[in-house]
């Protein structure tokens, strides 16, 4: 069956990912990230970009001003 096949497909293309699984019990067990904030800051460009490559589509073009988004506030 197709469905079957497209399944299988990808759980193989799962196989190779490099995770972890932790209970929530072993949260906060990491050693502490030993980089400095400008690091840290550099490494989200690059999972934005490859996030953006990922999808199959060029990064937006647009200026911040002109970016989507919208604010709710809760009112209380």
């Amino acid at each position: 069956m197709v469905q079957d096949d497209a399944k299988r497909a990808r759980a193989l293309a799962r196989a190779g990912w490099s995770i972890r699984r932790l209970d929530l019990a072993d949260e906060g067990t990491e050693p502490t990230d030993e980089r400095s904030p400008s690091e840290l800051v550099a490494s989200v460009w690059a999972i934005t970009c490859d996030a953006w490559a990922s999808a199959g589509k060029p990064l937006p073009s647009y200026e911040r001003a002109d970016m989507p988004g919208r604010v709710i506030r809760r009112y209380g």
